[in-house]
């Protein structure tokens, strides 16, 4: 397993899985698939510190690097998150340049010139030699751009010294655009701030990430994303058991009828 930041470093585009489960089970077998990191939703998803402790352990054990979107940027949650041994925070609705710089500040200790406080309980386990000399050179800091606050202040963003990587929120970008929530690739205005995003990241040396979908990762790869996360474990499984459903409800026999393993 190698942390995101170590990815990026060597020029790797990185693909990814996201969990609103709460349950490490489907932690692990969402790592195993291949994902180069895992993102545990704290904000949207129904998951919560209790869960977030046995998920990261379980998203370490299936081979992949553990992250967390924390509900907001809030130094105390970002910090316990860190604690628990996530290698990096997603935080929504980074919209100026002060909340970016508190942001990097809530994940980084005094000795790089940030506010966390020291106590990785857990994430101290995992690390070969002293944690606080480990976490600067492996804890991606990624605020979200989300709004189109966020990329009217996008080159003064990217300048905050510590991102290692920003994330759109398609959904909250199209709503402040007067969109529907959602990709809408089919709009200008949307298709113009991606655009605007890719190019200010590449111009400060950021890396840009997205939220997409399998079918649409290609063209955000094409586009200039970096990091793109692939599908959400209830997505993935509700589109995999109705295709299940349908593929029982049909009176074509199939060849692969018998075949794989049930569990």
């Amino acid at each position: 397993m190698t942390p995101l930041k170590q990815q990026w470093a060597a020029g790797s585009t990185t693909l990814g899985g996201w969990l609103a489960i709460p349950n490490p089970v489907t932690a692990e077998a969402t790592a195993r698939v291949g994902f180069d990191y895992v993102c545990l939703d704290t904000q949207h998803g129904a998951v919560e510190y209790s869960d977030a402790v046995p998920m990261i352990q379980g998203v370490l054990l299936g081979g992949s690097s553990p992250i967390v979107r924390v509900p907001w940027n809030e130094p105390g949650v970002i910090g316990k998150m860190l604690d628990a041994g996530a290698h990096g925070v997603i935080v929504p609705m980074v919209n100026t340049v002060a909340e970016a710089e508190a942001a990097v500040a809530s994940c980084r200790y005094a000795l790089q010139g940030g506010s966390r406080s020291y106590g990785p309980t857990t994430a101290s386990l995992r690390v070969d030699g002293p944690y606080v000399e480990w976490a600067p050179e492996n804890v991606a800091i990624i605020p979200m751009i989300e709004t189109t606050t966020a990329v009217a202040n996008l080159d003064d963003i990217l300048a905050v010294d510590g991102i290692d990587a920003i994330y759109v929120g398609p959904a909250d970008l199209s709503l402040t655009l007067g969109l529907p929530p959602g990709n809408n690739d089919d709009a200008d205005e949307f298709t113009e701030a991606l655009a605007t995003i890719v190019a200010g990241c590449q111009k400060a040396g950021v890396v840009a990430g997205i939220h997409a979908n399998g079918a649409l990762t290609p063209k955000r790869v094409a586009q200039g994303f970096g990091m793109v996360t692939v599908t959400t474990d209830l997505l993935a499984m509700r589109l995999g058991l109705a295709d299940e459903l349908k593929k029982a409800r049909s009176t074509n026999a199939s060849d692969e009828s018998g075949s794989g393993d049930l569990y």
